[in-house]
């Protein structure tokens, strides 16, 4: 891979759920060290890319690349699968995934949480892991969470200890769908400088939000959906000062005045 390989490239990609096809042609790069952020209505088939990408979802249709390694498939259209379950588990071992509800494990603590991964699926040794766990929870700034469970956090400090899990993995991109969605506003902004902080410091991600002041201040390149198509494209600051599509200049007057 040479530097200015992306580390996820996205060509023509089709989604379909049985009739229903939901993403109809799709090109997204994310190179290394830049912000992606995909915005749009609901259902305009952002949070599926997203998993498409991490290879959570089939596409029936395009090609999903890692570091300029494209997945291999076997099958046509809605019988179409990856080919090699070892270039899955490389490829989403690399992709750290944040969902919307957290997804920690309610028997473990906060600690064991973040360890999970990295000593279990990279069979790396637990001293070692548990170092890095506690820095990766300092970073977020919960390390003093380390021995609560996930009930007795806050909804802001549980979505904070999901980002060090996935920084645990030390992945080449982070993925976020919706981080911040479930979250009330004071918590919300305690997530958003976390993630403004992993911005800061050079690291590739792709961010599904529906925080429209997020957006503009992480991003290198803002996607606009439009049921399943890119409807608009660019740098933050053309997208949300100067959009041209009236469906965009429709979305933002109605989010920006919520």
């Amino acid at each position: 891979m040479t530097s200015d390989t992306p580390v996820i490239e996205i060509r023509n990609l089709h989604k379909a759920y049985g009739a229903l096809e939901v993403i109809k042609g799709v090109n997204i790069s994310a190179p290394r060290g830049h912000v992606i952020s995909l915005i749009g209505s609901s259902g305009s088939g952002k949070s599926t890319i997203l998993r498409c990408a991490n290879l959570l979802e089939d596409s029936q249709q395009g090609d999903i690349l890692f570091k300029g390694e494209p997945v291999r498939w076997r099958g046509t259209g809605l019988n179409r699968h990856p080919a090699d379950s070892g270039q899955v588990l490389r490829i989403r071992t690399n992709l750290s995934m944040v969902f919307q509800q957290f997804n920690l494990w309610a028997h473990l603590t906060i600690l064991q949480n973040v360890m999970e991964a990295p000593v279990t699926v990279l069979g790396r040794p637990r001293d070692e892991v548990e170092s890095a766990a506690r820095q990766y929870l300092d970073k977020v700034g919960i390390g003093d969470k380390c021995d609560a469970f996930p009930a007795q956090l806050s909804g802001g400090q549980q979505q904070r200890a999901a980002i060090a899990r996935a920084l645990a993995m030390e992945p080449e991109a982070l993925l976020f769908d919706e981080p911040t969605s479930a979250l009330d506003p004071e918590l919300e902004q305690e997530v958003v400088k976390v993630i403004k902080d992993l911005a800061n410091e050079g690291r590739t991600m792709m961010i599904v939000t529906h925080d429209m002041r997020m957006a503009h201040d992480v991003s290198d390149h803002t996607v606009f959906l439009h049921q399943g198509l890119i409807e608009e494209q660019g740098p933050p600051e053309t997208l949300f000062n100067a959009p041209k599509s009236e469906r965009l200049q429709q979305f933002l007057s109605s989010t920006m005045a919520a």
